[in-house]
């Protein structure tokens, strides 16, 4: 399983918190690339429920991550 931040944006506006199965549903009717579904069906499931794309690939960046200031415009 890997992750590049195209893939992971792929689930940005995925309906959180969501199940594995839920995920993979949504990826599947919003025309995610494959790869999206692989990575999905490869996660280890418990009937666990993910709040974030953060809960699936912990390194996902987030505005922090961003050395973007958006007072200085």
């Amino acid at each position: 399983m890997y992750w590049t931040l195209e893939l992971a944006s792929k689930l940005e506006d995925a309906p959180w918190p969501a199940t594995k199965d839920e995920l993979i549903d949504y990826a599947m009717r919003s025309g995610a690339p494959m790869e999206v579904i692989e990575n999905l069906q490869m996660i280890e499931d418990e009937g666990e429920v993910y709040e974030t794309i953060e809960d699936i690939w912990p390194d996902y960046p987030s505005k922090e991550d961003f050395f973007f200031n958006e007072d200085e415009y």
